[in-house]
């Protein structure tokens, strides 16, 4: 982020992806949500640093995800606890997260220095 402040123009949008994790109240993945932890705190402080810039900055910070990489992760059991997780049903798709990083990163500007847990109710905080 702090090299992204260094090359992006005034007004310019920065967006990162960590996850709802660092809401959950759950073992097993502490190394995980330990190492996006930092990347919303760096939001935060990038936010200020950046603004006077006019540059926005944010996290998104979705539930477990339908891809690859979940699927090698997780046993049978957990998928099925993952899925049943969240409020909506379900995991987080890619297409419930590319539009919201696309707002935030065009006319949702004025949201700046937070993180946005869009996981269908997997998490809140």
């Amino acid at each position: 982020m702090q090299e992204a402040g260094k090359k992006v123009n005034d007004n310019a949008k920065i967006c990162t992806i960590v996850t709802s994790l660092l809401a959950a109240y759950t073992g097993l993945y502490s190394t995980y949500a330990g190492a996006k932890a930092p990347v919303e705190h760096f939001t935060r402080a990038a936010s200020k640093e950046f603004g006077e810039r006019g540059i926005s900055v944010t996290a998104v910070a979705p539930g477990p995800m339908d891809t690859p990489f979940f699927y090698g992760q997780e046993s049978a059991d957990a998928v099925a606890y993952h899925k049943s997780a969240s409020a909506l049903g379900g995991l987080t798709n890619i297409q419930d997260i590319a539009p919201l990083v696309e707002f935030l990163v065009t006319d949702g500007w004025w949201i700046t220095g937070q993180t946005i847990f869009a996981n269908g109710g997997y998490t809140t905080r």
